[in-house]
Order: structure tokens, then sequence, then C-alpha cells
């Protein structure tokens, strides 16, 4: 009985016992409950196969993307102060900074770097949500700064992705301070001549709208996207009145005027270079390469021709 106890029940189970699933192979879609695979979810750029709805994008992925070939080249960022006001809340901001660089792999919220998209050098910046709620911060605000310092030197447009709740409240008044200093730096990219394209993600909100988000040479806005100021329940409590439905989604704004393009994410690169390389006096972009011609084959040497032998005198004998 030991030796079926101990040894061979055990190995009955272990073929019919039930393996263990990793909990990130599937991804449920907040819009329609759809459960999406991983790979085909990431292959579709984060954007619901079945309604079409486009989930958080962090910006390793985006630049992944969007840059030719994945590579591009990540700006550097002075570092601020760090808990320049010793805040604290439930948690001690230090803490907090911990945790989300330890959940998310991103030293903050946003990402600066540079590289070519359809062969055009470009400087891009984007949010990342899930990181304090993509929060602007004083390293935010560095971080905006130091790539339109890069773009003004190295005269390429500027591309930012937004995606915030507002401003870091553990900074309180420094961190609405980059409010003017992005402003500032945009005006040097202006004085420059150099685009400024926005492309505001959901959701866009508080002073980052207020600031940096909307004061691009063209501003465009993925579908649905929800961009604002204040959440649509401080307004009604505010005007005592019921919005319109849609309210501070990006096709409502559009429709408006607050936006000029509402693109999907998928012909986001493509619509970028066209504006990119527009604005910059440059060729149109090249819609693809053409295959290489097919090697000819070399062509072979001629041949000598053979020697002809010396006539041979009447009277002598051929050798």
């Amino acid at each position: 009985m030991n030796w079926i106890s101990n040894y061979v029940r055990p190995k009955i189970n272990s073929l019919f016992s039930r393996r263990e699933v990793p909990e990130n192979l599937w991804k449920k879609c907040p819009e329609c409950g759809t459960m999406l695979f991983h790979r085909e979810l990431s292959d579709n750029l984060n954007v619901c196969s079945n309604c079409d709805h486009h989930m958080q994008f962090t910006p390793r992925e985006r630049f992944t993307a969007l840059f030719d070939g994945g590579i591009f080249t990540e700006v550097k960022v002075p570092e601020p102060v760090a808990d320049p006001l010793h805040f604290r809340d439930q948690k001690r901001y230090p803490d907090r900074l911990k945790a989300a660089q330890k959940a998310t792999g991103e030293h903050e919220a946003m990402l600066v770097a540079e590289g070519e998209i359809g062969r055009t050098p470009v400087v891009a910046a984007a949010q990342d949500f899930s990181f304090i709620g993509g929060s602007m911060s004083m390293y935010v605000g560095n971080a905006f700064i130091a790539g339109a310092e890069r773009a003004v030197q190295m005269k390429r447009p500027y591309i930012v992705f937004s995606a915030a709740g507002g401003a870091r409240m553990q900074e309180g008044i420094l961190a609405l301070m980059q409010m003017p200093r992005t402003t500032v730096a945009i005006q040097m990219l202006k004085e420059a001549g150099l685009p400024y394209i926005v492309v505001l993600t959901h959701p866009t909100t508080g002073g980052v709208t207020a600031s940096y988000a909307m004061l691009g040479d063209i501003h465009i806005a993925e579908p649905n996207a929800l961009i604002g100021f204040a959440g649509t329940r401080v307004i009604e409590q505010t005007i005592r009145e019921q919005l319109p439905e849609g309210f501070q989604r990006a096709e409502y704004l559009l429709d408006h005027g607050m936006l000029d393009r509402v693109t999907h994410r998928k012909k986001l690169k493509e619509e970028l270079v066209s504006l990119c390389r527009m604005l910059m006096g440059m060729e149109p972009p090249v819609a693809g390469d053409l295959p290489a011609p097919p090697a000819e084959p070399a062509l072979a040497a001629p041949e000598a021709p053979a020697e002809e032998a010396a006539p041979t005198p009447k009277g002598e004998p051929k050798t």
C-alpha cells in the first residue's frame, strides 16, 4: 500500500491535475468585457479586436510601436529635489514613488526619446497614466522642457502624448508651477519655427489640459478619449445642469472645434509622419521600399581564339 500511496497515486494525480495558468495571459476589455489573449492584444497595439476600445498604452510600448524598428534613444532629464514638501498622507511621498517605480518599471511619469518615425527625425515625450495617474510633477516639467530643448537643438518636430489626471498634489504649488514653465518651453519651439504636435490619449485632464496639452500647433486625439479640465460630476454640481451625452469625449470636442483630428491608433504613425514632413518643408513620405532588383547573371568571359598553326611549306612533311 505504501508503494501505491506514495508513488502511483501522486503520479496519476499529476497527470490529471489542472495546470496553473499565469494571470497575465488574458486581459479583459473594460468596455465590452471580451477576454483578449495578451499576444493578440499587443500585436493590435492594445486596441480591443471586438469593440475597438483603445486601452492604456505605456510610453515604452508606444515608442516601440512608433519609432522605426522600435529603436529610440532616451533623452536625459535633470533630477528635481526629492520630496520638497515632506508630504505625507496615508503614505510618505517617497514610499509612493518607490511603489509606482516598482509597479511600472519606470523612473517617473514621463518618458522622453528621440529617433525616426517613417525616416523623419523627431523628439517625442509620453506620459504614463499608470505612474501615479500620470500626474504632472517637477520631474514631468523637467522632462517636457528637456524634450523641447533637444528638439530646438536638433531642429526636429516635438510630439507629446498626454495622459494625466492633473498636477501631483504631493508637490503642491511646485507641481502647478510646471504649467507656466512648459508654456515658456512651447514658446521657445514656436520662436525656433518647429512644429509642436499634441496627441491626447485617455484620459487627459486637470492642469495638463490647462497647459501644454492644449497649446499645440495641431491637436490629435485617440477615439473616445476623455479630455477636459474638471470632472463631469463637478461641472454638473457647479452649473446645476445635466451635460450632454458624450461630453468631454474626443468626438464631441472635435465636433465643437477643440481638436483637429481624431485618429485611430493604427493610423497614427502614418499621420504624424505626414504632418511632420509637411510642417518641416520636407519631401512627402516614402510609402514603402521597392524590392531590390534581381541580381543579373555574370556574363561568361569570351573564349580566347585558338592559335592557328603556321602553314607548312610545300615539299616538307607535316610533323
